[in-house]
Order: C-alpha cells, then sequence, then structure tokens
C-alpha cells in the first residue's frame, strides 16, 4: 500500500511546493493578518486555513468536491458565500480604526486570536476554486494498485498541507520582521488595516466573478 516510485513523489512535491508558493486568497490572507497582529495572529491565521484545506482534502477523498463540479447551482452557492464573506471581511477591516492585534494588548487576546483562527478556515473553506482544484489535482496521483482511491487521495492531500506547514511559517515570520517597526504607529496600523480590507474586497470580487 502506497508504494510509489521516486518519480512519482518528485513530481508531486514539485507541484506542491509550486502551489504553496502562488499567490492566492490564503496567503494573502495569512500575510495580512500577520502584518495587522503580529506573528500570534499569522500562525493563527495559518492554521485556520490548513483547516479549511483539510476539510477540502476530506470531501476530495469522499468524493463530495464532485457535486461542485457536477452542479453549477452548487458551486454558484459556495462562490457566493465565500466572495461575500470576504467583501465582509475587507469592509471591517476598512471601517476599523487600526491595529486591533497589536503586541502587548493582551487582554482579549485569546479571543482575537479565536477569531483570526476561524476567518481563516471560513475563507478557505468557502473558496470553491480550491474543492475544483483538490478535485483535479489529486486524482493525478493516483495510482492502481497503490491503495484505495480514497486513502490515495487524502494521502496526497495531506502531504500539500504539510509542504505548507514548511513554507508558510517562514512567510509569517519574515512578514512580522518587515513591519515590526511600524506596527505601534497608530497611523501607518490604520491605512494596512484599509490596505487590507481592500485587498480582500478585490479577491471577493475577482472570486464572485469567476467560472468554474
Amino acid at each position: 500500500m502506497f508504494d510509489y516510485s521516486v518519480l512519482h513523489w518528485i513530481t508531486f512535491f514539485s507541484a506542491a511546493l509550486l502551489l504553496n508558493i502562488s499567490p492566492g486568497p490564503d496567503i494573502a490572507f495569512i500575510l495580512g493578518q500577520t502584518i495587522r497582529g503580529g506573528t500570534r495572529a499569522g500562525i493563527s491565521a495559518m492554521l485556520g486555513i490548513w483547516t479549511g484545506a483539510f476539510l477540502h482534502v476530506i470531501m476530495a477523498a469522499v468524493g463530495l468536491s464532485a457535486l461542485l463540479v457536477a452542479s453549477s447551482m452548487a458551486f454558484s452557492v459556495v462562490k457566493w458565500i465565500g466572495a461575500a464573506y470576504l467583501v465582509w471581511l475587507g469592509i471591517q477591516a476598512i471601517r476599523s480604526s487600526g491595529g486591533r492585534f497589536l503586541e502587548g494588548r493582551s487582554e482579549g487576546e485569546a479571543i482575537a486570536l479565536s477569531k483570526v483562527y476561524w476567518q481563516g478556515a471560513l475563507v478557505c473553506a468557502l473558496n470553491p476554486k480550491v474543492a475544483v482544484f483538490f478535485l483535479a489535482f489529486l486524482p493525478q496521483f493516483v495510482e492502481p494498485g497503490a491503495g484505495p482511491a480514497w486513502a490515495q487521495l487524502f494521502l496526497h492531500g495531506v502531504l500539500i498541507i504539510v509542504v505548507a506547514a514548511f513554507i508558510e511559517p517562514v512567510l509569517v515570520f519574515a512578514a512580522d520582521r518587515i513591519v515590526r517597526a511600524t506596527r505601534r504607529n497608530p497611523v501607518i496600523t490604520k491605512w494596512l488595516d484599509r490596505g487590507l480590507g481592500g485587498l480582500f474586497i478585490l479577491l471577493g470580487v475577482r472570486l464572485a466573478i469567476q467560472e468554474r
């Protein structure tokens, strides 16, 4: 079971690496939260994104993602919910007075980080493009005789998240170092919030106009 060639793993991990370094809503959300709130907020966002991705892996393994591919209505419903959620996050960020997740504000921090985590999970889970991608990408690495198809899909899906675990934390710590010196400036943090809000709104509009 799970008996693959070296070429198989080289091809898969190369593709998984390219996938994880490609810019998109997930990376934008992680970096945006890191800029706003530092390392802890970035890690919370990252874990939330991984949770949403894991949900898509499970859906692909059991075949539920096929529903989004086969049903234009199901795809549209999830797409519009995800787009509306991104726009709502953007509006909230723009309306913020800036720096709601500043380091040193320990009171209520657990609630704030939990909110970031669940926002990340929803951003990823409500993106039907992720589900379609997993359904199109993972089956290419299912090989006859290497085990049940669902188990192979699940294995490769989890490994994509594992690859992300080697890449995204580096991005979080790097982004935090870049903005650490400016994060305590209320004017800068306010405009960082507004910039992040504008980015989320653009991502929401982009998701809304995308087709299957």
